[in-house]
């Protein structure tokens, strides 16, 4: 690959990185072509971008961006990929659904919201993390909770009034 070449995938890759806010770095090593091609798949269906990309040109893409990616270049080594999504969980409950058949996708770090994780033994938290979507509907559904438990209670009271009122009235007759 000549110098031009490199030059704009680390470009186009630092600018990928600029804008993302969630990505994984995985080895993927060691799958036969069945299983990349499954892996493929399924991350086609979620959302997620899957690369394999060189140590070196990842490394220096990462210096080239605007981001702080020092911590992740310990874990430049051996086979490389890059999982881009939307979703910051989505990666690794689709590596979690994977690894109960196969030994790979292995998880090296992850850069998820800011914040990085590093190793394989932090997959069992990054897919219990709840996504911005899910956390929205969890307030709404908070806040909703008081309401329709006022709106029971009335609903109960006026049948309940309504009840009184009439045993009242035919008492009084």
């Amino acid at each position: 690959m000549r110098r031009e070449e490199k030059d704009i995938i680390i470009d186009n890759l630092a600018q990928r990185l600029n804008e993302a806010k969630h990505f994984y770095l995985t080895d993927i090593s060691n799958l036969n072509a069945e299983q990349t091609y499954n892996l493929r798949k399924k991350c086609y269906e979620q959302d997620v971008n899957l690369l394999v990309i060189k140590n070196t040109l990842l490394k220096k893409a990462m210096e080239k961006s605007s981001g702080d990616f020092k911590d992740l270049y310990d874990v430049l080594k051996d086979s490389t990929s890059i999982m881009f999504c939307e979703t910051g969980n989505v990666p690794a409950k689709l590596i979690k659904e994977l690894r109960k058949t196969l030994e790979r996708p292995i998880l090296k770090a992850a850069f998820v919201e800011e914040s990085v994780y590093i190793g394989d033994e932090q997959l069992e938290l990054l897919s219990a993390l709840k996504s911005k979507e899910e956390l929205i509907g969890d307030v709404i559904m908070l806040l909703q909770s008081p309401a329709r438990n006022l709106v029971s209670a009335l609903a109960s009271s006026s049948s309940k009034l309504a009840g009184a009122l009439k045993t009242l009235s035919e008492k009084q007759n």
